[in-house]
């Protein structure tokens, strides 16, 4: 597997537009990604469901398994670990994650493409 290339951060809204875990879809460098701000953390994911195909995972189910916080497929329901992207429930299945922070306010979001 290659080493994943990171793009530049990119700001996306004010921290306050995030409601504590509920998903919001935005558009960052032509790439559709889903945020998150659950536990006191903000997590980015792409928002296409591996498995289902379709823009959907900013709709997910966000909660935890095991300690660890979580994100189900609106679609077929499967769970992933939003620290890692893995699907809980397949084996080989992930969803891509990328870099998420805020600063000044900002929750800004910098792609992680793979090479």
């Amino acid at each position: 597997m290659s080493a994943p290339t990171m793009l530049a951060w990119t700001a996306v809204c004010p921290l306050d537009r995030l409601d504590p875990d509920r998903g919001v879809a935005a558009l960052v460098d032509g790439v559709q990604v889903a945020l998150f701000r659950t536990g006191g953390e903000l997590y980015a994911v792409d928002n296409l469901d591996p498995v289902g195909g379709a823009q959907v995972m900013s709709r997910g189910i966000v909660g935890s398994r095991g300690g660890l916080p979580t994100l189900a497929s609106p679609l077929h329901k499967q769970v992933y670990d939003l620290t890692t992207g893995r699907c809980l429930d397949l084996p080989g299945v992930a969803l891509r994650r990328h870099e998420v922070r805020c600063r000044d306010g900002l929750v800004e979001v910098r792609l992680r493409q793979e090479e």
